[in-house]
C-alpha cells in the first residue's frame, strides 16, 4: 500500500509540475477571457449561450475586482513574510462565476511577493490534474493548489468557494437540492458585500508561517 501511495503522489506531482509549466500568467488569462467575451465565445468545447453570457459577466466582474480590491496593510505584511518559493496553480474556466472574485485576489497576493508564482490552467484541458484534486468527488472550480517548489510538496488546497460561501451553498443545497441561477446571483451580491475579505482570510491561512 505504501508503494502504491508513493507512486500516486509521484504521478500527482508530475501533473502539478506539468500544469505549472504550461499554465497562463494572470494577465494572459485575463486577456483570454476578455477576447472570448468580445467574440461572444467561452472557454471549453461547449459554446452554450449561458456559458458565453457568464464569460461576458466574468470579464466585467474581474475588471472591477482588479481595479477596486486593495490588500489591507496587515495582509500585505503577512504575505511579505513568505520566504519559501510557492506556486499558486489554479484550475478555472472563463464562465466560472466563483473564479471572478477569487482569481483577482490571488493575483494581488502574488504581485507583492516575488516568492509566490501564480499560474492558471483551464480545467477541461487538464482533467487528469483536476481529477487529482476533486472537491467531494466533483470537478469543482476554481481549484487552487499551493505547491512548495523547494521540496516539491503540495502544502494546501482551496476552492471552489471561500468558507462562508461554502456554508451558504451547502445549506441551500440541503434545502433545494441544487444551486439555482437565483442562488448564484445572490452569491455574487454576497461577494460584493464581503469585499473579498472571506477569500483573503482563507488564502492567508494557506501561506506557510516562516
Amino acid at each position: 500500500m505504501e508503494v502504491i501511495e508513493k507512486n500516486l503522489q509521484k504521478e500527482q506531482m508530475e501533473l502539478v509540475k506539468n500544469g505549472i509549466a504550461k499554465g497562463m500568467t494572470y494577465p494572459e488569462y485575463r486577456d483570454l477571457v476578455h477576447q472570448l467575451a468580445l467574440n461572444r465565445q467561452t472557454s471549453g468545447e461547449e459554446q452554450l449561450e449561458s456559458l458565453i453570457n457568464y464569460t461576458e459577466l466574468n470579464d466585467r466582474r474581474m475588471n472591477r475586482w482588479d481595479k477596486t480590491f486593495k490588500l489591507p496593510k496587515e495582509a500585505e505584511e503577512r504575505i511579505l513574510k513568505v520566504k519559501s518559493k510557492l506556486v499558486f496553480l489554479v484550475l478555472s474556466e472563463s464562465w466560472c462565476g466563483d473564479a471572478s472574485p477569487s482569481l483577482p485576489l490571488m493575483n494581488k497576493i502574488s504581485e507583492i511577493n516575488p516568492n509566490i508564482e501564480f499560474r492558471i490552467v483551464l480545467r477541461d484541458e487538464n482533467l487528469a490534474l483536476m481529477d487529482s484534486f476533486l472537491t467531494k468527488g466533483a470537478r469543482s472550480i476554481p481549484k487552487l493548489i499551493v505547491l512548495n517548489k523547494e521540496n516539491e510538496e503540495v502544502i494546501g488546497e482551496w476552492g471552489p468557494r471561500p468558507s462562508t460561501a461554502t456554508q451558504m451553498a451547502e445549506a441551500y443545497k440541503q434545502e433545494h437540492g441544487v444551486l439555482t441561477a437565483e442562488f448564484k446571483q445572490d452569491l455574487q451580491v454576497w461577494y460584493n458585500k464581503d469585499k473579498g475579505q472571506n477569500i483573503l482570510s482563507d488564502l492567508l491561512e494557506l501561506l506557510p508561517l516562516e
